[in-house]
């Protein structure tokens, strides 16, 4: 069994994904995180780091302390979400945090039982993270097929931008900003949030599957920067990403990204941002005979 993982932010800017693996009483839980970008005008709960990175580092650090095996993922899950809004607002005390400006991520949490004749898989998916699955024959199994409506709207609203002439990240961004808080707002008062949110006004819209594949497979989990690869970049399909990924792992593809996006630098960009943090995470079973690869640049695990 290998378990490879990456993640890290465009540029100097602080990173707010996350990836994390946890393994208790025979089970292995992989999870990958994706902070909302703020669209408040200041940070509330953590001046340096800002309060997104703190949002999901937090809430690894919580949700670790509450996985068991007896205990369903949701269960799990709204545990450590309760005991993050504790600390927020213990943070926050004296201060009035509009509704917009509270930290908001997207999640897929994969919880792997490998035995000798099956691999037997639960998810617990929150927004647009992407999870894939590549069977020895190199066959990928789209785990989640999710695709998020509102970047539909978003990008309607670059391509629009664009054509007036805004190609400025920064103007950019000021220009979206009423439109992506107004959006915010909307997933924090949902009746049931389809986003990890500190306050959920009511159970978590989650999207729960249960799989079984064959014992061969690996497991791949992204956030939707690292999914840039596909769309919107276009430069591959997602089941090429996949197999890419498990024959020549998760660094040579980050390469390619980052080279990507510093080669079209000051081109209209498809979204709000020019790049985004990208993170992923790869499980590979035992004896498996993609195991075996050629060197590669060490990758950058777990930042924060």
């Amino acid at each position: 069994m290998t378990i490879e993982r990456i993640s890290c932010a465009p540029g100097d800017s602080n990173n707010e994904d996350l990836v994390a693996v946890f393994e208790t009483d025979g089970l292995l839980d992989l999870l990958v995180v994706d902070g909302a970008t703020s669209v408040a005008d200041r940070d509330y709960a953590d001046a340096d780091n800002g309060d997104v990175a703190w949002f999901v580092q937090s809430f690894a650090a919580e949700l670790g302390k509450t996985i068991d095996a007896a205990r369903a993922q949701g269960d799990s899950l709204r545990l450590a979400i309760d005991a993050v809004r504790r600390a927020y607002a213990e943070r926050t005390a004296g201060h009035e945090v509009p509704l917009y400006a509270q930290p908001l991520a997207a999640l897929t949490w994969i919880r792997i039982r490998h035995r000798p004749e099956a691999l037997d898989l639960s998810l617990y998916c929150l927004g647009d993270c992407k999870a894939l699955a590549i069977d020895g024959a190199g066959v990928v199994t789209d785990l989640d097929p999710y695709e998020n409506p509102f970047e539909t709207v978003v990008q309607d609203a670059v391509t629009q931008l664009a054509a007036q002439g805004v190609l400025d990240p920064g103007q950019r961004f000021q220009r979206l900003l009423p439109l992506l808080r107004e959006r915010r707002e909307v997933q924090h008062a949902a009746p049931a949030p389809a986003a990890l949110c500190l306050a959920p006004q009511g159970e978590f819209s989650a999207r729960e599957i249960a799989l079984r594949l064959a014992p061969d497979s690996a497991v791949l989990a992204m956030s939707d920067g690292f999914y840039r690869l596909v769309d919107p970049y276009g430069l591959m399909s997602w089941d090429e990403l996949a197999r890419r990924c498990r024959v020549e792992g998760l660094a040579s593809l980050m390469r390619e990204l980052r080279a990507f996006e510093t080669a079209r630098a000051g081109a209209a960009a498809p979204a709000v941002k020019n790049a985004d943090d990208a993170s992923a995470i790869l499980w590979t079973p035992p004896s498996s005979r993609h195991d075996q690869r050629g060197p590669t640049a060490p990758t950058a695990e777990d930042q924060p």
